[in-house]
């Protein structure tokens, strides 16, 4: 008995039964009619069980990309017919760090990070060298991305036998971004629709053979974040 009341769903039961019982009490109560209560109670019960089901996903969530990264990745996938080759999801060795998209091809190697932030509130820079999303100083983020970059960098160059350099950026969806593309703490920041025009609009610096050894390369020294499977 006391494994069954540790198991999940119980759980979820008996809050959806103590849900439908406090609602239909206190509606109960209200309307002095313990009819309109009890159905009160079964329909807060039901909006529970629905809620819950849309909210819930088969898919475990570590392994499920967020909407920001789904929809840089759309706009990277039209870049496959130019050349270009994309690394998803790319774990940095020995840290928690992530690369969301890792991106080689005729203008070079880059890594974005796909950020979605609250619409209500403003995106702005201070004196070119801050970036605040509303109040909070995105400081932590900007060091990130230029970490993520720089080791990745420097994973490669290491396995390349030549030096390879790694644009870090920052792809924001959601607020408005006052700008096209400006360079904050050494890190590109833009509006997320701007990911796929951001990598295309540098001259050429790689030919295909260089594309495709650095991206075999770069597939193994970032290993992906939730394994092959």
């Amino acid at each position: 008995m006391r494994v069954l009341l540790q198991q999940p769903r119980f759980r979820r039961m008996r809050n959806r039964a103590l849900l439908a019982l406090a609602v239909g009490v206190a509606v109960g109560l209200l309307v002095m009619d313990w009819r309109v209560g009890a159905t009160a109670g079964v329909l807060a019960a039901i909006g529970e069980a629905v809620y819950r089901a849309r909210s819930n996903s088969t898919v475990p969530a570590w392994r499920r990309s967020s909407v920001a990264e789904r929809r840089t990745e759309a706009q990277l996938r039209q870049l496959e017919r130019r050349g270009y080759r994309t690394l998803h999801a790319r774990a940095i060795p020995g840290t928690e760090a992530q690369i969301d998209h890792l991106v080689v091809g005729p203008t070079g190697v880059y890594a974005v990070d796909s950020e979605k932030w609250d619409k209500r509130l403003p995106v702005r820079v201070q004196m070119g060298k801050k970036l605040f999303h509303g109040p909070f100083d995105k400081k932590d983020r900007l060091v990130e991305a230029k970490g993520e970059a720089t080791r990745a960098a420097e994973l490669i160059s290491k396995a390349y036998g030549h030096q390879v350099s790694v644009v870090p950026s920052l792809a924001i969806y959601g607020p408005p971004v006052p700008w096209k593309i400006m360079t904050i703490k050494g890190v590109d920041v833009y509006e997320g629709g701007r990911a796929r025009r951001w990598i295309t609009k540098r001259e050429h610096a790689l030919t295909e053979t260089e594309i495709n050894k650095i991206y075999e390369i770069a597939a193994q020294v970032l290993p992906p974040r939730y394994g092959e499977g």
